[in-house]
């Protein structure tokens, strides 16, 4: 079974898109073909986006599902007039909230915190997963070791364990400055931190993975190989995880969990804040 869903948005449409696939995740059963219209914020836009979605309900069996954060009343309107399944986010949630507050919700598209030098309002949840993407990605596989410093989490792990996907997650949904460290056969063999490591010995988090997976996945990489055979992955996680276990570093096993999840776990284990989640 097949569903199309539209996230709409005055702004990025983070929020309605992330919001919309956690709560769409939660029925398996179904799969959902999703497309993303953000800065919704004209009725002009409102009326394309509109007729769009009329469009393909008149093609498709079921209706489509249209999930929104927006906030103004005429283009949300113009929405809700659509021949779709409409969740407004901002309404489900903010008037009962006014009711409780007592106070009216400004009923404005984002937030703005903080303004650049040109005097135009910039986002400070934006700016800082903008600052975190960028770190991460400098700071991979080792690179710019002499940057660790500025690190909230290193990861560390053998080749393939997922270090880099994760460290660039972190920096996009939550703001978190992630930099990952490969561990080579030499770090494994002697069971020792690397030099670069050993001064940020409380920021380090280990990543482990199944052998037969990481088999799987080195061979799409570099296809019968010494790196990808099983018996060499076998030992170098073996390794690995001795390290973790004689240095007290926590890790986990990536195996079963998306990458949601395991930033979710690493967070929680190393008890570090999602900056971004604050108002």
């Amino acid at each position: 079974m097949k569903r199309k869903v539209f996230f709409l948005s005055d702004s990025t449409g983070m929020t309605a898109e992330n919001l919309g696939r956690s709560l769409l995740t939660q029925f398996t059963q179904i799969r959902f073909e999703s497309v993303t219209k953000p800065f919704i914020d004209t009725p002009e836009k409102a009326q394309r986006v509109a007729s769009e979605i009329n469009r393909e309900a008149k093609k498709l069996p079921d209706r489509p599902l249209v999930i929104d954060t927006i906030v103004d009343s005429e283009v949300s309107q113009i929405i809700k007039q659509t021949d779709s399944f409409h969740i407004d986010i901002f309404s489900t949630f903010l008037e009962p909230l006014e009711k409780e507050l007592g106070v009216h919700s400004s009923h404005t598209v984002g937030h703005p915190a903080i303004f650049n030098e040109n005097g135009h309002s910039v986002d400070k949840a934006y700016m800082q997963r903008i600052e975190a993407i960028h770190y991460a990605l400098a700071n991979d596989d080792g690179m710019q070791v002499h940057r660790y410093s500025d690190a909230d989490i290193i990861l560390i792990g053998v080749s393939r364990t997922g270090k880099t996907p994760s460290s660039v997650y972190l920096g996009m949904q939550f703001g978190i400055k992630a930099a990952n460290y490969p561990l080579i056969p030499d770090d494994l063999e002697s069971i020792t931190l690397p030099a670069a490591l050993v001064s940020h010995k409380k920021k380090l988090f280990g990543l482990t993975i199944r052998a037969g997976r990481l088999a799987e996945i080195r061979n799409e990489r570099k296809p019968n190989s010494h790196y990808a055979n099983l018996r060499n992955c076998i030992d170098e996680l073996r390794q690995a995880e001795m390290l973790y276990r004689q240095h007290r570093i926590p890790y986990i096993d990536t195996t079963q969990l998306s990458i949601e999840e395991i930033s979710a776990r690493m967070l929680q284990r190393a008890g570090i804040e999602r900056r971004v989640s604050s108002l």
